[in-house]
């Protein structure tokens, strides 16, 4: 048991590290817009994934049912093209660190979500770590608005918090459904089933390509061009096909109610390339929140390395 949870935090932390990636590729790409930037990441994932897929494709597509196909075109959506897009205007319009400390209020609501699942830690256990997050989520709010360095006005930025707020409610749906599908194929592998996702988030993508690039296509030159669609295929492979992959294998091996709490990773590389991006120090209020995020994660991940029982019932759902 121990060993599956110490497996499955390495992967978290791994997945976090590349999922990080996705909060930068906005701030590099500022003069593009949030479904550009969508379209344009699961276009390049789509395509990466059929290439890495094509030549088991047969033998895995008549594994395939209805209900399976139907499953990972609502998780493509979810966890993928809207969260993306609510993210990307996030970023841009609220500020790479306000979205991912809001991001990182995911451990909260996805523990809230397990707390029945058999073998997870009661929720009584765990009120005073989540209180820890809520606070740190509540500072990130006040730091947004209150921000001197931010290049938007009042209601701009208010705006890129809802779509924060938005970005967090797709994905813990996504994360929780994806954990459940996980567990009900287990004859699928988590690298497999990630890279069937980002097919169908491609074909999902290409419903996208008109509406984003009919129009602002214009004021770029040839090098924009390039340099777009080189991120674009960067955080295509190192996010949605390396990174989900981690992901997915951390969520076979780890609980429901820790595997949300993994999510603090991609928030704290997302912060470290951010201020690095911005050439600039964390402020006060910025530090307190990451501080109460951490806090609240790292005590939840030690009262679940107390409580055995809880990864062999998720390895054996």
């Amino acid at each position: 048991m121990k060993s599956n949870i110490s497996a499955g935090v390495g992967n978290g932390i791994a997945a976090g590290a590349f999922w990080g990636l996705v909060f930068l590729a906005p701030q590099v790409l500022g003069s593009f817009s949030a479904l550009q930037l969508s379209a344009a990441r699961y276009l390049a994932y789509g395509v990466v994934a059929m290439m890495l897929l094509a030549p088991r494709w047969r033998a895995l597509a008549g594994r395939l049912g209805r209900a399976e196909w139907l499953a990972l075109a609502y998780l493509s959506l979810l966890g993928n093209i809207l969260y993306y897009l609510f993210l990307a205007s996030a970023v841009q319009w609220a500020g790479g660190a306000s979205t991912s400390l809001i991001i990182g209020l995911l451990p909260v609501v996805v523990t809230l979500a397990g707390a029945r699942d058999e073998g997870a830690l009661k929720l009584s256990s765990l009120m005073a770590p989540l209180a820890l997050c809520l606070l740190g989520v509540g500072l990130v709010g006040v730091q947004a608005l209150s921000a001197e360095h931010a290049t938007t006005d009042l209601a701009t930025r208010a705006a890129g918090l809802l779509c924060a707020f938005g970005a967090l409610a797709s994905w813990s749906v996504y994360s929780v459904r994806n954990s459940r599908w996980l567990a009900r194929r287990p004859d699928i592998s988590s690298h497999d089933w990630s890279l069937l996702t980002g097919i169908v988030t491609g074909a999902l993508a290409l419903l996208l390509v008109v509406p984003a690039f009919s129009h602002g296509t214009n004021g770029h030159d040839g090098s924009d061009w390039l340099r777009f669609w080189a991120v674009a295929a960067a955080v295509a492979i190192f996010a949605s096909v390396v990174g989900n992959a981690f992901w997915n294998r951390a969520s076979r091996l780890l609980p429901l109610t820790l595997t949300g709490q993994m999510i603090i990773f991609e928030t704290l590389f997302a912060l470290l390339y951010g201020f690095l991006w911005e050439q600039r120090w964390p402020t006060r209020l910025e530090v307190l929140a990451i501080v109460c995020l951490v806090s609240g994660v790292l005590w939840c991940a030690s009262l679940h390395r107390g409580h055995g029982g809880t990864a062999e019932a998720s390895a054996q759902a």
